[in-house]
C-alpha cells in the first residue's frame, strides 16, 4: 500500500508539472504576443493569405482518390482510390517525365544557381557607390520582364529567317538552325534564358549576407597582410555559408517541380523528347482535358516527394553543417 502510495504521489506530482509548464507556455506566448503585437499585426496579412490560398485548398486534395465531376461536387463524385496515382505510374511518358523534370532541376542548380553567388561577391567588391547601384540596377532588371517577352525574344533572336543568332553563324559560313524544334536545344537555352533573368534578382539575399558581415574582420586581415582573394575565400564565402546552404535546401525542395510557363511558351510538338515535364503534362491533362482527378493526384505526388527531399536535405546539413531551415 505503501508503494502503491508514492506511486501515485510521484505521477500527481509529474502530471501537476506538466500542466504548469504548459500554463508558463502559454503564457508566455500570451506575453510576447502582447509585448509584440505592432509586429504582429504586420505578419496577420500574410498568415491570413496562407491560410485563405494555401492551407484551405489542401482540402481539394480529396479528389486525388476520386472520379470528381464539378457537376456532382465532392460529395457525389465517386471514390476511385489510388486508380490516378497508378494511372500515372504506369503512363508510357512517366520515365521521360521524371527525367526531363529532374534534369532540368539538376541544371538549374549547377549553373542557376551559382551565378547568383558569384555576382553578390563582384559586386561586393565594388567601391564606388553609383557605379555599383548602376550596376545592379542593369543585373535586377531582367527579373521584372514578363515571361511572354522573354520567350518572345529570344524567338526573335533564334528565328531561323531574320533572326540575329542565324545570321551571324551565316556570315561565319553556317547553314540556318531552327533552334526551337530541336530537342537538344531546348535544356540549353531555357537554363541560360533562367540564368540571365534570375541572376541578378537572386543576387539580392547574398548581398544582404555580405552586408551583414562585420567589417572589422577585413581590416584585420588586411594588417594581416590578406589580399583580395583571401580576404574572399576566408571571410566573405565562409560568412555567406549559411544562407548558401538554406537557399540551396529550398531549391532541393523544389526538385520535381519546375516553373512550366516559360516551357509552356517554349516547347512545342517536336522538342516534347527533352521539354516535356511533369507539370506541363498535368496542364495538359489536367487542365486542358479536364481531368482534375489526375492532375490532382499527379500534384499530390509531386509534393510529397520535394517534401521529403526537403526533410531529407535539412538533415543532412544540420549534420554535416549544423546549418539547417529547423
Amino acid at each position: 500500500m505503501a508503494m502503491e502510495a508514492v506511486s501515485l504521489s510521484m505521477i500527481t506530482d509529474k502530471s501537476q508539472a506538466i500542466t504548469t509548464k504548459k500554463q508558463y507556455g502559454i503564457l508566455k506566448w500570451k506575453n510576447t504576443i502582447k509585448k509584440e503585437k505592432h509586429l504582429w499585426f504586420l505578419v496577420l496579412p500574410g498568415i491570413i493569405w496562407y491560410l485563405i490560398f494555401a492551407y484551405a485548398p489542401m482540402f481539394g486534395l480529396a479528389i486525388a482518390f476520386q472520379n470528381f465531376s464539378p457537376f456532382k461536387g465532392f460529395a457525389g463524385s465517386q471514390w476511385v482510390g489510388f486508380m490516378w496515382f497508378e494511372q500515372f505510374f504506369r503512363s508510357q511518358f512517366f520515365w521521360r517525365l521524371i527525367q526531363n523534370t529532374l534534369l532540368l532541376n539538376f541544371y538549374n542548380i549547377i549553373f542557376s544557381f551559382p551565378v547568383p553567388i558569384l555576382l553578390a561577391l563582384l559586386l561586393n567588391e565594388i567601391r564606388h557607390s553609383w557605379y555599383k547601384k548602376a550596376a545592379q540596377t542593369i543585373s535586377y532588371l531582367p527579373h521584372f520582364v514578363s515571361t511572354v517577352v522573354v520567350v518572345g525574344m529570344i524567338t526573335n533572336f533564334l528565328s531561323p529567317v531574320g533572326g540575329i543568332v542565324n545570321l551571324m553563324i551565316e556570315k561565319l559560313g553556317g547553314g540556318s538552325i531552327n533552334f526551337m524544334i530541336k530537342p537538344e536545344w531546348f535544356r540549353p537555352l531555357y537554363i541560360m534564358s533562367e540564368v540571365w533573368q534570375g541572376a541578378g534578382w537572386g543576387s539580392i539575399i547574398y548581398l544582404a549576407a555580405l552586408s551583414g558581415i562585420d567589417t572589422q574582420l577585413y581590416e584585420a586581415s588586411i594588417v594581416d597582410g590578406a589580399n583580395k582573394w583571401k580576404q574572399l575565400w576566408h571571410i566573405s564565402i565562409p560568412g555567406i555559408l549559411p544562407t548558401i546552404i538554406i537557399m540551396l535546401i529550398m531549391n532541393l525542395g523544389h526538385i520535381l517541380s519546375i516553373g512550366y510557363e516559360k516551357i509552356i511558351l517554349m516547347y512545342n510538338t517536336s522538342t516534347y523528347e527533352t521539354a516535356d515535364v511533369i507539370n506541363t503534362y498535368v496542364y495538359r491533362r489536367g487542365i486542358v482535358s479536364g481531368e482534375y482527378s489526375f492532375g490532382t493526384a499527379v500534384g499530390l505526388f509531386q509534393s510529397v516527394i520535394n517534401f521529403v527531399f526537403i526533410i531529407a536535405a535539412n538533415r543532412f546539413s544540420r549534420k554535416m553543417t549544423e546549418v539547417s531551415l529547423w
